[in-house]
């Protein structure tokens, strides 16, 4: 039998302490959340008064129906899927091609691309030259502009690189006994054992593309092709939402919905799918995050 330690007065008081600390943080973090969906369920007109804090006070849906009515944001909100699934796809893919090609011992000049690659983690070419060099390959106001600039990059290449050199060459070996070339080991043998690292990074990627609202500001004029991200952004921008009220003038839902309701409605609408696919990728993500700590 195992004896059980008991704790030192001063461990219970630093666990109290610590414990009571870490539920701050998470009240501090979880309750504006919880502030803007209980408003976005909430009548627009009562929620002008104030005094909601905890649960809806006049529970409704109109805020979200006044959402959905809008063909902009639905036209939005397509494009942001569009553009985070093949976004991540693209990334993913692309990243892990270089990445693999990094990680092999005979590849000549390996160290001088991998502090050219060093280098553009530190300094970029700023705003105007990226601009100019979007608009001389003819994306502006083209999808494109949401997946090519973002195929590729090196932050995701060294964690995809540190995993790759943690695979057995046992592996690859007995691949090329059996006549596979370097495309078939690539697409059969590293990537289904890279499941972790995939996750991770496609996680980060797709929460990226997701929430990206600059890239929509700098490089598309066309409504159509706004994502929900931006379109957001600019009725925020406004004082009034002019945008999304056109859409349920003159109807019943106007009479119970104000600007800042459709507001709160939306970021709702645009933050959930992104949060829940989340638990999905949580085993992987957290076994993705100790690549490299651990060998062996």
């Amino acid at each position: 039998m195992f004896a059980i330690k008991r704790k030192t007065k001063g461990e219970a008081i630093f666990d109290i302490i610590n414990n009571f600390g870490m539920l701050c943080i998470c009240f501090l973090t979880l309750y504006p959340i919880w502030y803007v969906l209980v408003n976005a369920f909430n009548n627009g007109n009562d929620a002008m008064l104030g005094g909601i804090y905890w649960w809806p006070r006049m529970f409704t849906l109109e805020n979200f129906k006044a959402v959905f009515a809008s063909p902009g944001i639905m036209q939005a909100m397509w494009i942001t899927v569009a553009k985070t699934a093949i976004g991540t796809v693209a990334h993913v893919l692309f990243t892990a091609m270089v990445a693999y090609a990094y990680s092999r011992k005979g590849l000549i000049g390996g160290k001088f691309y991998i502090l050219l690659g060093t280098i553009t983690m530190i300094f970029s070419g700023g705003l105007i030259p990226g601009f100019l060099l979007i608009r001389n390959l003819h994306m502006l106001d083209n999808f494109l502009v949401y997946i090519i600039p973002f195929m590729f990059s090196f932050f995701d290449l060294i964690i995809f690189m540190t995993f790759f050199r943690e695979i057995p060459e046992g592996l690859e070996e007995a691949a090329r006994i059996d006549g596979a070339n370097d495309w078939s080991i690539f697409l059969r043998v590293v990537l289904p054992v890279s499941m972790p690292v995939i996750a991770t990074i496609a996680l980060f990627h797709g929460v990226f593309q997701w929430n990206d609202y600059f890239t929509g500001m700098i490089y598309i004029n066309n409504e159509n092709l706004q994502p929900i991200q931006t379109y957001l952004f600019r009725v925020v921008a406004q004082s009034s939402s002019n945008q999304m009220m056109v859409a349920v003038q003159g109807s019943a839902i106007n009479r119970t919905v104000t600007s800042q309701s459709i507001k709160l409605a939306t970021m709702v609408v645009t933050t959930l799918p992104i949060v829940f696919v989340y638990p999905f990728l949580q085993r992987y993500f957290v076994k993705g995050m100790m690549i490299g700590s651990i060998k062996g």
